[in-house]
């Protein structure tokens, strides 16, 4: 063994500590990845997260696309929480437009936050929002109503066989949100922006009528 080289038990005791190191490290950047992989599922898709786009398509597909709209609520949150049309058949390349009804329940103001996804998993790529209520903090007062919209669409790309393999056949989609605690969604995202406060909607009898396809151009970005 040559000088300065380390000893055989010089290198244990080093490689011992590295291998104690790697558990605390992961756990560290376990906490702070999860912002960081919250936002490469939004920006991806992955994991049928929707992503979010900044204009509409220019090309609009003869093929059609079921979307299916649900809601859920976490434990405990004083709300109702329920989309207003089970679905709307889309082309794809097609802007349009559904909405969501909230209602607190309760004698109290309720802070909460929507997140979303899709399913199945391999649509959340071709599934894009150009606008919606989801990572806002939203108060809202007791007893109110509000309805909340969200449009989208779905990419023409899906229908193209070179870069849509595991979409290509799907023809139908369900767009999900979820509702949790302002104080879990901080927790977990970090700060996040309010929503503007909204005037007290109750649902109307034509609201299906008002949800659907949107006209060309009706929607910039």
């Amino acid at each position: 063994m040559t000088n300065g080289a380390p000893s055989d038990k010089a290198k244990m005791v080093r490689m011992g500590l590295l291998i104690g190191l790697v558990p605390l490290t992961m756990v560290g950047m376990g906490f702070a990845a999860v912002p960081l992989y919250d936002l490469f599922c939004r920006v991806t898709g992955f994991g049928g997260t929707t992503r979010v786009a900044s204009a509409a398509p220019t090309e609009v597909l003869d093929r059609t696309m079921k979307v299916r709209f649900h809601a859920n609520i976490a434990p405990g949150l004083g709300l109702e929480f329920h989309p207003d049309q089970q679905a709307i058949d889309v082309k794809l390349g097609e802007t349009a437009m559904a909405f969501y009804s909230v209602t607190n329940t309760t004698d109290e103001p309720i802070a909460a936050v929507a997140t979303y996804n899709v399913a199945p998993f391999a649509g959340g790529p071709y599934f894009q929002k150009l606008e919606c209520f989801c990572f806002l903090e939203q108060t809202f007062e007791p007893g109110q109503t509000v309805r909340l919209p969200v449009i989208f669409f779905v990419d023409p790309q899906l229908a193209d066989p070179e870069t849509a393999h595991d979409a290509r056949s799907l023809q139908t989609v369900t767009l999900s949100y979820t509702y949790f605690p302002a104080r879990e969604a901080r927790a977990r995202y970090g700060t996040l922006p309010k929503a503007p406060a909204r005037p007290a909607e109750p649902a109307s009898s034509d609201q299906t009528a008002r949800a659907g396809r949107l006209p060309a151009g009706a929607v910039t970005g």
